[in-house]
């Protein structure tokens, strides 16, 4: 291994706190990462992706990817259709090699792998984390009406020390290979990308960067001074144009971008459809520029030269539903499509969130839905952020918001995802939800999950007690083979170490509960003593049945291991 892989390997050992870690197995997470890091912005748990290990047909890593979120299961896959109505699908899977060369052999191991994977009747054996990838394939194809514009992408990445070089003989059999995988009819492309030293390089360092895109902007006016704002320009923006700020380097679309929009793409109700309609008739399309309200995107840093701007840490927060259509709709796009468009410049989170709250006040949107959004979000940001050294967590409010940010570790940084599912599973005794149903756990924001009322002691708590865990799994003593009941690992932690009468969360009793909790989080041996604690009542709960995701799911097991635990009512106490 050279000494920038090297490095570059260490770095992210660091990150990621898996220092004790060999360093193939460690190779094999950074692949991973790097990978499923070009196709999604968000910050992700690695080893959820990693199938690397004994049954594992020759794949180290399987992301699969979904209306732009990285899914595991097929219960979010059935909430993203409940929101979303459609399937966009993007299969990835890694091979990584320590070694410097391209093995011919190893890379058709690789390729037979992922046919046994798709195979209607697959037939050698399966380690568990690529058998769950399987059934959530499976359950994608059960739903192949639902697809949007095409059928899943493929992407097989093997990934390796050494240099890449043109090997015709070798590229012909890849090639052969890769038809054979199209021919099935399952994809809408497949793709293989050798990935030597360079390519890994090149893709950690994109990985740590914020969000870039340089366009051509010619029709745009540079707004008067306005307080907070660095810069500002109202124009209009051809549609193919339009198209880069919204792609990512493999061609698709960012739903990073939209983390800031209060709704999701709401797929071809009236009002999309009319934008479809306008987008695909000749006749209409030059006049989309009076007929839609525009996009406006707030960055945090911009630069223009001449006809050309570029910004960085950039969001869409108003026209979340026009970006869609035009994407959806690129075969049809043409300069004579003009798109109006505001582009705002700030640090000041105030003007962003007042931003985010004007334009999406033309829609119907509630208060509950702003304030998660915005006030909320910020005042956890601070208090997570507020404590000391080890104590201390980040909770991300944008995509990569702390990637250029040096000495932060990733396994400190709290997505929203990560913070819902956790305080869910701890606070709310309800982890089989926190496990598959994350869609539902959604619409309880405002209400009970980042309620105004509830103390902020509780959402650290279980930020805290969810880092601790996935800490000890990488490191001991907590065995992984828990990993299919971690949410209901974190409630009996909290009935271990803070008792099963726990005051309301917005009552200032529960500060005082949340300490003692703390208290045994902070302190890595009586954490470590409580988490297996935990495993022991969680094994208790399943009355000699072997783990399984599947009981993990259901509310049955959440209810035996509340009893195991001693709390003996099936819900929890009252809360405010």
């Amino acid at each position: 291994m050279d000494r920038v892989t090297k490095a570059y390997l260490d770095a992210f050992r660091t990150e990621q706190s898996i220092e004790k870690l060999s360093e193939s197995d460690a190779f094999e997470l950074f692949a991973d990462y790097c990978v499923i890091s070009d196709s999604y912005d968000d910050e992700f748990n690695v080893t959820d992706v990693h199938t690397g290990g004994g049954d594992d047909l020759g794949i180290d890593g399987i992301g699969v990817i979904i209306n732009g979120s990285l899914i595991s299961s097929g219960e979010d896959m059935e909430g993203l259709l409940k929101v979303n109505g459609s399937l966009d699908v993007t299969f990835c899977f890694i091979q990584a090699k320590t070694s410097s060369g391209f093995s011919g052999d190893q890379i058709m191991t690789f390729l037979d792998g992922v046919d046994e994977f798709f195979a209607e009747s697959a037939s050698l054996p399966m380690n568990d984390s690529v058998t769950l990838a399987r059934d959530l394939m499976q359950q994608i194809y059960d739903n192949s009406l639902r697809f949007r514009r095409a059928k899943p992408q493929c992407r097989l990445s093997y990934v390796t020390t050494g240099q890449w070089t043109s090997d015709q003989y070798l590229e012909a059999k890849i090639g052969k290979r890769v038809a054979q995988l199209k021919s099935t009819g399952l994809f809408s492309e497949v793709m293989f990308q050798p990935m030597g030293a360079d390519e890994v390089h090149a893709s950690y360092l994109r990985s740590k960067n914020s969000v870039t895109t340089e366009f051509s902007f010619p029709s745009k006016v540079l707004l008067p001074d306005i307080a907070g704002v660095t810069e500002s320009y109202l124009g209009v923006i051809s549609a193919p144009e339009f198209i880069k700020i919204l792609s990512d380097s493999a061609g698709n679309i960012r739903k990073s971008l939209f983390n800031d929009n209060v709704r999701d793409f709401q797929e071809y109700n009236s009002v999309n459809a009319d934008i479809q309609r306008t987008l695909t008739d000749e006749a209409a399309k030059g006049r989309f520029v009076v007929l839609n309200n525009g996009i406006t995107i707030v960055a945090r840093e911009l630069s223009t030269t001449r006809d050309k701007v570029a910004i960085t840490d950039y969001q869409i927060v108003n026209g979340c539903q026009t970006s869609h259509v035009l994407f959806d709709q690129q075969e049809h796009l043409t300069d004579q499509v003009q798109v109006p468009l505001k582009i705002v410049a700030t640090q000041d989170e105030e003007v962003v969130n007042s931003i985010i709250t004007a334009t999406n006040r033309q829609t119907q949107v509630t208060n509950e839905d702003l304030y998660a959004l915005g006030t909320f979000a910020k005042k956890l940001e601070g208090f997570l952020s507020s404590y000391n050294d080890d104590q201390r967590l980040y909770y991300e409010r944008r995509s990569k918001q702390y990637n250029a940010v040096s000495g932060i570790k990733k396994v400190r940084i709290i997505t929203k995802s990560q913070q819902i599912r956790s305080f869910a599973a701890m606070f709310l005794d309800e982890p089989h939800r926190s496990i598959s149903y994350y869609a539902d756990l959604q619409t309880q924001v405002g209400s009970r999950i980042f309620n105004d009322g509830h103390k902020l002691d509780p959402y650290y708590v279980s930020a805290y007690a969810h880092f601790k865990l996935e800490f000890l799994f990488r490191n001991g003593p907590v065995p992984v083979k828990y990993k299919p009941a971690r949410y209901h690992l974190l409630m009996a932690l909290r009935y271990i170490a803070g008792g099963s009468e726990m005051p309301a969360l917005g009552a200032n009793k529960i500060e005082k509960y949340c300490a003692n909790i703390c208290e045994v989080l902070w302190d890595n041996t009586r954490a470590a003593d409580a988490f297996m604690q935990a495993a022991d009542a969680v094994e208790q709960a399943l009355h000699g049945t072997p783990l399984a995701l599947d009981i993990a799911k259901t509310r049955t097991f959440t209810d035996s291991l509340k009893q195991k635990l001693g709390a003996h009512n099936s819900h929890p106490p009252a809360r405010s």
